[in-house]
């Protein structure tokens, strides 16, 4: 009896991950974001940080890092070039004191995971 339960919780485990729909718990990063992969491109978290904060801080390590081909203040979206990758900036004010910041990337039309998650910690830590 205890050898079927432990197959089929085996076999569920390995069913969820083989999907990739559901999403990756990644940890939690400065300001005290829940930070987790919306798919495999893009990093995503909720913050009590300003939404002007964070676009300031969106746009300055977008300009470190490359170069900004678009930008838009009202929709929250910046999208950079950095090197052979596009990112893709998104903030989205949750409520009064929640800001969603989505950050996708994408090398040659592959998902960039790792430039995604660096670029996201980087906006969290410089956004005051």
């Amino acid at each position: 009896m205890k050898r079927t339960a432990a197959f089929y919780i085996l076999a569920l485990c390995l069913i969820c991950m083989n999907t990739g729909c559901s999403p990756l718990l990644l940890g939690v990063a400065a300001g005290g974001a829940g930070v987790y992969a919306v798919s495999k491109d893009t990093i995503q978290g909720d913050t009590d940080k300003t939404y002007n904060s964070l676009f300031s801080a969106a746009l300055e390590i977008g300009r470190n890092r490359g170069t900004i081909t678009q930008e838009d203040y009202a929709r929250g979206s910046i999208e950079t070039q950095v090197d052979a990758s596009r990112v893709w900036i998104r903030l989205v004010k949750l409520t009064r004191t929640t800001t969603r910041v989505r950050v996708s990337s994408r090398k040659y039309h592959f998902p960039n995971l790792g430039l995604a998650q660096d670029m996201f910690t980087k906006i969290l830590e410089a956004a005051k």
